[in-house]
């Protein structure tokens, strides 16, 4: 496959315009384009719901209570994931580029790495979205669940909405065992881990020693010390994994792989529009006025105001929003977005049942 190119954006294009805008109303804001205080009081917050109950599970409890800690910790890994390491990840949650790295660090504690995650999200889902055979987060790699029109339909995909959001669920599992070991060696084929800054050896001793760290301080030192059963460590264990596989795959889905976001062929074409239009067609808002959403999420159901802007903190989406929004309108060009959460899920499995067969495509 040839290199995939964009249109070259237009002095007095959407995406110029749009960014003096954008730039312009955060500067007269007072603020820069990271997070600021706002963003560090939201991390204190996010670090203690997964490390409070972390050290809590050390003490005599009941066993339910002892469940409910392995979920509340489950809850605050994903909210980790979204509130810092992903802005850290993309340069925004400081001014401070050591602070942004060792935040980005914190994917450790989602069983992910560093440079795959940069490689996979940054690079090529930012910038090839819902493109086939580029965009590596619409590629379930086993084919088990089908979110592409591009990939091929088998006769397990007529079921995936109602399987596909367990899998969901093993979505952090998948990284402490398989995923980030291929990435690693698919990416240094590719030519991209080293356009990522990385060595191929130097990446895959930091993996090693990285899953064998988690592994140790999350499963056997809680087997030997924690006052529950070794079994219970486990299921626990396995229970904060789908606490939080489940919400960082529900996020993503309700944002790309849904009815109304357009999909492109990668492997037959390798010429598009501007990227910024692309950005529009591929992604879709929801829930934007619903704070708490807003604030756990870590600003992804303003996703449109992300691709466009990646680099600028999500404390910033929601005051940025409309100018987006109307920009997009002033050139013609289309807004998507849901405005209940609820509906935003029923419509991700009415494409689970497209892709997979069982639903009648809508116009």
């Amino acid at each position: 496959m040839s290199q995939i190119t964009f249109e070259r954006a237009q002095p007095n294009g959407f995406y110029r315009t749009l960014r003096s805008r954008v730039l312009g109303a955060i500067k007269e804001s007072g603020n820069d384009v990271s997070g600021g205080s706002k963003i560090q009081r939201k991390a204190i917050i996010l670090a203690a719901i997964y490390v409070v109950p972390i050290v809590a599970m050390y003490f005599v409890m009941p066993v339910w209570l002892y469940f409910l800690m392995w979920i509340l910790a489950g809850v605050g890994m994903s909210g980790i994931g979204m509130g810092i390491m992903h802005d850290a990840n993309h340069g925004s949650f400081s001014k401070n580029p050591t602070l942004n790295k060792l935040l980005g660090s914190s994917i450790v504690l989602l069983c992910g790495h560093t440079i795959t995650w940069k490689i996979q999200h940054n690079i090529l889902h930012h910038t090839y979205t819902n493109i086939h055979g580029k965009d590596e987060d619409i590629d379930t790699s086993a084919g088990i669940i089908r979110l592409h029109p591009e990939q091929p339909r088998r006769k397990l995909h007529k079921y995936q909405h109602l399987y596909g959001p367990l899998l969901y669920s093993l979505m952090t599992l998948n990284w402490l065992a398989p995923k980030d070991f291929k990435q690693l060696v698919r990416f240094q084929k590719a030519g991209l881990l080293k356009q990522a800054g990385g060595t191929y050896t130097k990446e895959w001793w930091k993996l090693v020693l990285n899953k064998i760290t988690y592994t140790s301080v999350m499963v056997i030192i809680p087997i030997i010390f924690h006052p529950q059963a070794w079994f219970l460590v486990i299921l626990g264990f396995i229970a904060m994994h789908f606490v939080a596989g489940s919400l960082l795959s529900w996020t993503f889905q309700l944002a790309h792989a849904m009815p109304a976001t357009s999909k492109f062929d990668g492997i037959k074409n390798d010429k598009f529009g501007d990227w910024a239009t692309h950005q529009l067609l591929t992604t879709i808002n929801f829930a934007r006025n619903n704070k708490l959403v807003t604030w756990f999420l870590g600003g992804l159901n303003y996703q449109v105001e992300h691709h466009l802007f990646p680099n600028i903190s999500h404390v910033h989406y929601p005051k940025i929003a409309e100018i987006v929004k109307q920009t997009a309108l002033e050139f013609n060009l289309p807004y998507q977005e849901i405005p209940r959460l609820r509906d935003a899920i029923k419509y991700h499995f009415h494409y689970l049942q497209i892709m997979g067969g069982s639903r009648p495509e809508v116009a």
